[in-house]
């Protein structure tokens, strides 16, 4: 995953994502450099608009999270329902009470 990460990163600073470039960052980062798996990285991306890739990816991840605050609105709504029934449960067991 960091030799993704390192075209990324090297994408977005507007640097040329060749073999020299990724090596430099993954060992700046500490990270072991494998010239194989640099090689293929390069050959992997040489057709792909990393920009629209990454705008893909943008949009999958933030679909869960805009989700969340429409469910979470479903679950308040329905749990007010359920308390409005109970109200009126207990309202119709009080007037029952009172014709006994």
């Amino acid at each position: 995953m960091e030799y993704i990460y390192a075209a990324m990163l090297l994408h977005t600073t507007g640097e040329e994502i060749n073999e020299e470039n990724v090596k430099k960052v993954l060992e700046s980062a500490g990270a072991e450099a494998d010239d194989a798996r640099i090689k293929a990285l390069i050959a992997a991306l040489e057709d792909v608009d990393i920009e629209e890739a990454m705008e893909k990816t943008a949009v999958a991840a933030a679909a869960p999270v805009a989700a969340a605050p429409v469910a979470e609105a479903a679950a308040e709504e329905e749990e007010e329902e359920e308390d409005e029934e109970e109200q009126e449960e207990e309202a119709a067991a009080g007037l029952g009470a009172l014709f006994g």
